[in-house]
C-alpha cells in the first residue's frame, strides 16, 4: 500500500501524526484527535515541528525520532544501546521500509524497518492504533545473518518513547508492598528522569503499574493526562524524562521496556529480540478517561472472559493445610447452598506438603491425606453444581522436595551457591526444557484427570541471582529466557485446555500487568482482605484492569494479614466491585452471618452484568478518607455506586457529592441497597433524600445527581454504603439495558 509522507492514525477520539523522515520518522502528535488532516493542515504540522536552534548546541534543529540516538543530537535515553565486542556502540539507523493499513476493528497500523549498519541491526517498529484509542507500540532487532564479526551483538537494552508536552507537568505512578500494592505517588515534572527500573524478576508489589503525566492537578474526571503500561511480566523500565533543551519541539518523553541484565540478550546472525509490547494511551477527561481506554481495550480481546464471572470460594483462610475430605466436603455443602458457584482448592495438597517449607516440584496428590486422590472432592464439588479450581507455583521448588534432591541443576541460582531463601523456596529454571516439559506433564495430568475448571496460579518470591548454566558452564542471565518460557507453558496448556481458566497470583498482586493477562483470566490483587485496605488496592488496580478480571473475596471479620476487625455488610460491599468470592470457613458462620452472605450472594449475580460489562467511575471527592466510586452502564440507564468511609475527616458534612457517569439530561430513581445490612453513621440523622431512598425509590433528575450533587450521609469509619440508580424511562419507551437483562 501507499504510504504519503505523513501517516495519521485515528481511533477512539486520538489520533497519532507520523512524518516519514529520513533518516528516521518522527511523531509530529500524539494526543486529541485532529480529524482528517487537509494538506494544508499537514504541511502546517510539519512546519511547525522545527523547533528553535540553540547557543552553544547542534548547528541543525534538534528533532525526536522514533529511534532516538546520539546521531540526532538526543542526549536522554537511547531508544537502543548495545554493542559488538565493545564496538559499534553508536547506532544509525535509517528508514528502508513503511507499510500503513487500516485495522479490521477501527484504528490503524503503521510498520516501519529500520537498518543499522554500524551495528548491523534490523529493527521493525509497530505502532498498532485500536479502537479504544490505545497504541500498542513494539518492536524486534534482528542481527544480520552476514555479520563483519564473529562475536555476538550485546544488546544492553531497548525502550520504546513518546513525546510530551510542556503542559504535562506532573507524574502518577505507583508504589507498595506486599499486601499493599498499587498505592498511588505523584510530584512534578522536573529536569532530568523519573526512571522506574523493576529487578525482581516480576513486576512486584511496588509495580510502577501505569505511568502517568498529565496536567498539574489531575483527577478521575478532569485533566488531560498520557499514560504508559509494559505488558511483561519480567523485569521492566519506565520513565519520564525531560532534558533542558526539551525534545525536539516537544517537551519530555514517556517511555519503557524491558530491563536487560549485562549479557542477557546477545543476538547471534539472524537471531532475534523481540520487546514487550508498551501500551500508550491520552485522555482529556482524567484518570476515568484512561481507564475507560484500557478497559475497552481488554475487553475487546477474543479471549476476554465472555460468561458470567463465578462466585468463588478458595479454601486457604478456610482450612489453610489441615487437609481433610469430611471437612471440605462439608464446606463445598455449605458454599452451594449460598450461591457459590466454584470451589478452589487452596495449597497443600500434593506430596509433603503439610507446611510451606517443602513440597514445591512434587506436583503429585499425596497418598497420606488423600489416599483415594482427589476424586471424591472433586466429584462432590462437581456433583453441587459448582466448578473445581486447584492451587499450584510451578515455578519454584522447595529443596525439601524429591524433584530438587533429583534434579539439582534444575534450581535457578549461581554457581557459587545459592543465596538465601524466600518463604523456604527458590526459582525453577522453566527455561530448562527438561524442567519445562515435567511442569507441562504434571498440570496437564492433573487437570485432565480431574476435569480441572481453573488454575489458581501463584509465585511467591523475587528472581534474586536468576542465572543458569549454558553449556560451557558460565553463569548467565535468565530472567528473560524465564519469562518467555513461562508465557510458553501457559500458552501449552490453554492450547491443550482451551475452557481452562487461570488465575495469576503472586503473593497476592505481586504479578499483575498484560502480558500474563494475555495468557490467564483473572489476576489476584491482594493477599490482604482487609477491607480497608481493599478499596484502596481495588479503586487503583481498576486504572488499568476492569472488575471482571480483579479477583476480590470477603474474608472473616478478623482479617488474616492485618488482624483488623471490620463488619460484614462493609467487607461484602467491597467485595461487589470485582470478581468476587469468600475466603473464609463457612463451617463456622451462624445462621445469621450464612443468610447475609446468601443475600450477598444474590446481590453479587443480579449486578454483576453491570459490574463487569459498564463503565468504571470515580469521584473525586476532596477527601482521602471518602470514597464514592461505582460503575455505570455504557448506555447510563443503570449505575452502581459505593459510599465508603476508610476514617474520620476534619469536616462534619459531605458537602454535595456528584454522582459520575449519569447523563445531566436524563431522569432518575434512586434507591439504597441494604441487601447486607445498613452501614451506622455519624450523625443524628442522614440526608433527607437517603432517608427516603432507605425505604422506596427517590426521582432525582440527572442535572441533580450528575452536576449539582447531592450530600452524602457522614458513615462511621469503615463503613460502605451502596446506591442504585435506574433511569425514568417514558411509558412504552424500551429500557435497552437493565442490570438484570445483562449489558
Amino acid at each position: 500500500m501507499h504510504v504519503p509522507n505523513i501517516v495519521q492514525l485515528r481511533a477512539g477520539g486520538t489520533s497519532v501524526v507520523m512524518e516519514l523522515t529520513e533518516p528516521v520518522p518522527r511523531v509530529l502528535h500524539w494526543g486529541e484527535d485532529l480529524g482528517e488532516l487537509s494538506d494544508d493542515a499537514r504541511a502546517a504540522l510539519r512546519l511547525t515541528a522545527e523547533p528553535a536552534i540553540l547557543n552553544n548546541s547542534p548547528d541543525v534543529p534538534r528533532h525526536l525520532s522514533i529511534w532516538p540516538t546520539e546521531a540526532e543530537g538526543w542526549s536522554g535515553t537511547p531508544a537502543h544501546e548495545g554493542h559488538l565486542d565493545g564496538t559499534a556502540t553508536t547506532p544509525r539507523p535509517r528508514l528502508t521500509d513503511a507499510r500503513h493499513r487500516p485495522l479490521p476493528d477501527g484504528g490503524a497500523e503503521l510498520v516501519m524497518t529500520l537498518a543499522d549498519d554500524i551495528s548491523e541491526v534490523d529493527i521493525v517498529v509497530g505502532y498498532r492504533l485500536g479502537a479504544s484509542g490505545v497504541l500498542a507500540v513494539d518492536a524486534a532487532v534482528t542481527r544480520r545473518g552476514t555479520a563483519r564479526s564473529e562475536g555476538r551483538y550485546q544488546l544492553g537494552g531497548v525502550s520504546t518513547l513518546l513525546p510530551l508536552p510542556r503542559r504535562a507537568g506532573e507524574i502518577l505512578d505507583f508504589t507498595g508492598k506486599w499486601c499493599r500494592e498499587r498505592a498511588p505517588q505523584r510530584r512534578p515534572l522536573a529536569f532530568g528522569g523519573h526512571v522506574r527500573e523493576v529487578r525482581r524478576g516480576k513486576p512486584g508489589h511496588d509495580s510502577p503499574y501505569l505511568m502517568v503525566a498529565g496536567v498539574p492537578g489531575f483527577g478521575f474526571r478532569y485533566g488531560e493526562v498520557w499514560g504508559l503500561h509494559v505488558a511483561w511480566s519480567g523485569n521492566q523500565r519506565y520513565l519520564v524524562e525531560q532534558l533542558p533543551e526539551g525534545a525536539g519541539v516537544h517537551a519530555a518523553v514517556l517511555g519503557g521496556g524491558e530491563l536487560l541484565k549485562p549479557g542477557e540478550i546477545a543476538l547471534g546472525p539472524g537471531e532475534t529480540y523481540r520487546t514487550p509490547v508498551c501500551h500508550f494511551a491520552w485522555s482529556d477527561a482524567g484518570l476515568d478517561g484512561l481507564a475507560d481506554r484500557f478497559h475497552d481495550m481488554l475487553r475487546a480481546r477474543p479471549a476476554h472472559p465472555a460468561g458470567p464471572r463465578p462466585l468463588t470460594l478458595n479454601t486457604w483462610e478456610a482450612v489453610y493445610f489441615d487437609h481433610d475430605l469430611d471437612r471440605l466436603t462439608a464446606l463445598a455443602d455449605r458454599a452451594a447452598e449460598i450461591g457459590v458457584e466454584r470451589l478452589v482448592l487452596d495449597d497443600g495438597w500434593f506430596r509433603g506438603r503439610r507446611d510451606d517449607t517443602a513440597g514445591l516440584g512434587d506436583w503429585f496428590v499425596d497418598e497420606k491425606v488423600w489416599p483415594h486422590g482427589l476424586a471424591p472432592l472433586v466429584d462432590h464439588v462437581h456433583g453441587l453444581g459448582m466448578q473445581f479450581g486447584l492451587w499450584f507455583e510451578p515455578e519454584m521448588i522447595n529443596l525439601e522436595s524429591r524433584l530438587a534432591r533429583e534434579h539439582p541443576d534444575w534450581v535457578l541460582g549461581p554457581s557459587a551457591g545459592l543465596g538465601p531463601p524466600a518463604r523456604h523456596q527458590y526459582v525453577l529454571n522453566l527455561a530448562d526444557e527438561r524442567a519445562w516439559s515435567y511442569i507441562l506433564e504434571r498440570v496437564d495430568a492433573l487437570v485432565g484427570r480431574y476435569a480441572i475448571d481453573y488454575l489458581k496460579w501463584d509465585h511467591n518470591r523475587d528472581l534474586h541471582e536468576a542465572v543458569f548454566r549454558d553449556a560451557t558452564g558460565a553463569d548467565r542471565p535468565a530472567v528473560h529466557a524465564q519469562t518467555v518460557a513461562l508465557y510458553r507453558l501457559l500458552d501449552a496448556l490453554k492450547e491443550r485446555h482451551p475452557a481452562l481458566e487461570i488465575e495469576s497470583c503472586a503473593g497476592g498482586g505481586g504479578r499483575v500487568d498484560l502480558g500474563i493477562l494475555a495468557r490467564t483470566d483473572r489476576v489476584w490483587a491482594s493477599d490482604c482482605n482487609d477491607p480497608v485496605e481493599r478499596q484502596a488496592i481495588q479503586r487503583w488496580t481498576g486504572q488499568l484492569l476492569p472488575p471482571e478480571l480483579v479477583g476480590a473475596h470477603v474474608g472473616a471479620a478478623e482479617a488474616h494479614t492485618t488482624h483488623r476487625v471490620t463488619t460484614d455488610s462493609f467487607r461484602l460491599i467491597t467485595t461487589l466491585f470485582g470478581h468476587a468470592g469468600i475466603e473464609a470457613d463457612l463451617t463456622r458462620c451462624s445462621p445469621e452471618e450464612l443468610e447475609r452472605l446468601a443475600s450477598w450472594a444474590a446481590l453479587y449475580r443480579e449486578f454483576r452484568p453491570l459490574l463487569h460489562h459498564g463503565r468504571v467511575v470515580r469521584a473525586d471527592t476532596g477527601d482521602d478518607a471518602t470514597f464514592l466510586h461505582g460503575v455505570v452502564a455504557r448506555d447510563r440507564t443503570s449505575a452502581l455506586y459505593c459510599w465508603a468511609r476508610l476514617a474520620t475527616s476534619p469536616e462534619a458534612q459531605s458537602g454535595r457529592v456528584r454522582l459520575p457517569g449519569l447523563d445531566a439530561a436524563g431522569d432518575y430513581r434512586v434507591r439504597i441497597r441494604a441487601d447486607v445490612g445498613h452501614p451506622s453513621a455519624h450523625q443524628a440523622a442522614p440526608p433527607a433524600w437517603v432517608a427516603r431512598a432507605s425505604d422506596e425509590w427517590v426521582a432525582l433528575p440527572g442535572a441533580v445527581l450528575a452536576r449539582t450533587g447531592v450530600p452524602m450521609p457522614t458513615l462511621n469509619p469503615e463503613q460502605a454504603m451502596l446506591i442504585e440508580v435506574r433511569a425514568v424511562m417514558d411509558a412504552g419507551t424500551r429500557v435497552s439495558m437493565s442490570v438484570t437483562d445483562g449489558v
